[in-house]
């Protein structure tokens, strides 16, 4: 099983990296117009059904992403930032997504696990073991307690077989939605009471989601065609920028991660550094994906706003360094 696997993802990795120079729009992307799409076949009904099935939880399907995601939350984990409790959905939570390669074929999973570091090599083992493959092991925090880590996992195969695979590999662990305790009690407060909602997607330039005390954008690289294992990568399966709110108004916590082209990250990295916010973490989420994309975590406290300010700064580092890159890819041919 590992071998056929493993097979069938270099080959379509392979007939994927062909179009790699026509993948890029630099530009279009910095002319605002977003990079073409493919015509990503649906998962049946049948298929989602087999996924709840196999993971006992019922997902939730973008339809416009054909992606099936099942959300993870780590609601037995009591996280504090610098001494402040801070709520699950905060960035304590992980996620299994599955969609439909473009030839409808076969499918890609993908998923982010939340970790104490005596469950990772477990989970390694147990991932291997279900025909599965690791594709990243990082943080994304600072300052949190207790420490954790992150785990990126992916495979190809049918929707049926994929859930089975990540069910079995999780279904000893805290990561299985039957081995978790309920979120508990809604909240007296949620973000739309803590945080002016109206002057965070104003500066921001994008409106952001309410989960519980907390406030979240997700957005996703609509400026490009991003490939791997023959499925195309976007948004709802992983392939975003996003930032979430906690706290209070004035004396609030930011966190979250930027999706970026090589030539970007230094670019990035200044403009969060230059609005006060930190650099937790620099690395990969993904093995194969065509164009390569880094990703980087930050932190910062703060009032909402200026810390919008900052996000909204790292975000208009975004599509704006086409030539570089275009160089950079013309001296990789010479």
């Amino acid at each position: 099983m590992n071998e056929q696997t493993i097979n069938r993802r270099q080959m379509l990795q392979a007939t994927a990296s062909l179009g790699v120079a026509s993948a890029v729009l630099i530009g279009a992307a910095n002319k605002g117009v977003s990079a073409p799409r493919g015509k990503t076949p649906h998962l049946t009904a049948e298929e989602m059904a087999a996924i709840d099935a196999a993971m006992g939880k019922k997902g939730t399907y973008n339809e416009a992403q054909a992606t099936y995601t099942v959300a993870l939350p780590r609601n037995d984990l009591k996280m504090t930032i610098k001494g402040d409790r801070i709520p699950i959905p905060f960035g304590f939570g992980g996620w299994v997504s599955i969609k439909k390669t473009v030839d409808g074929k076969s499918c890609v999973l993908m998923s982010d696990t939340v970790l104490m570091e005596p469950e990772v090599n477990g989970l390694i083992s147990a991932a291997i073991d279900n025909g599965l493959e690791i594709s990243a092991i990082h943080n994304h925090f600072f300052y949190e307690e207790p420490h954790i880590y992150f785990m990126h996992i992916h495979g190809m195969g049918s929707a049926a077989d994929l859930a089975r695979y990540y069910a079995a590999a999780v279904k000893t662990t805290k990561l299985y939605p039957a081995n978790q305790p309920p979120a508990g009690p809604p909240p007296t407060r949620t973000g739309k009471d803590i945080f002016d909602l109206p002057a965070l997607d104003e500066i921001v330039k994008y409106k952001g989601v309410v989960n519980g005390p907390t406030y979240k954008y997700t957005v996703g690289r609509d400026d490009l065609r991003v490939m791997m294992m023959g499925a195309e990568m976007t948004a709802a399966i992983g392939l975003n920028s996003w930032a979430a709110f906690a706290g209070e108004r004035d004396n609030a916590h930011i966190a979250g991660d930027i999706a970026m082209l090589d030539p970007e990250v230094n670019p990035v990295i200044r403009a969060l550094r230059k609005n006060n916010l930190e650099v937790v973490a620099l690395h990969s989420h993904m093995l194969g994906e065509q164009p390569n994309i880094k990703f980087l975590h930050y932190y910062g406290t703060g009032p909402a706003t200026t810390l919008a300010r900052g996000f909204r700064a790292a975000m208009d580092e975004l599509g704006r360094h086409g030539k570089t890159m275009n160089m950079h890819a013309m001296s990789m041919k010479s």
